[in-house]
């Protein structure tokens, strides 16, 4: 059974940095394709950032040049850098894999929430 675990979530004044984790069982991350989502109370769910098979890697326009979103297919692994982190970043955060053919994905994890102050 595939599992993802995120961690690395917390709370950190605006400008500051956090990493987050997706800790991947049940499959090889090195075959599938792999995303960040993020959830604000009262907003859509938005997709931050995804890398596929080959490393190709897109953002969101909101978090493109300050986010970095990488995968560790050793460790069965998948990193987002947070950098200079907004107030409007704070959610809750989601790791995905396995994108669908309809564009969504099989798989998540719980989330871990990320809280920016101003």
């Amino acid at each position: 059974q595939v599992q993802l675990v995120e961690s690395g979530g917390g709370s950190v004044q605006a400008g500051g940095s956090l990493r987050l984790s997706c800790a991947a069982s049940g499959y090889t991350s090195s075959n599938f394709c792999m995303g960040w989502f993020r959830q604000a109370p009262g907003k859509e769910h938005e997709g931050i950032a995804t890398i596929n098979s080959a490393g190709w890697v897109s953002y969101a326009d909101s978090v493109e040049g300050r986010f970095t979103i990488t995968k560790d297919s050793a460790k069965n692994s998948l990193y987002l850098q947070m950098n200079n982190l907004k107030a409007e970043d704070t959610a809750m955060y989601y790791c995905a894999a396995g994108c669908t053919a309809a564009g969504g994905y099989k798989f998540w994890g719980q989330g871990t929430q990320v809280t920016v102050s101003s």
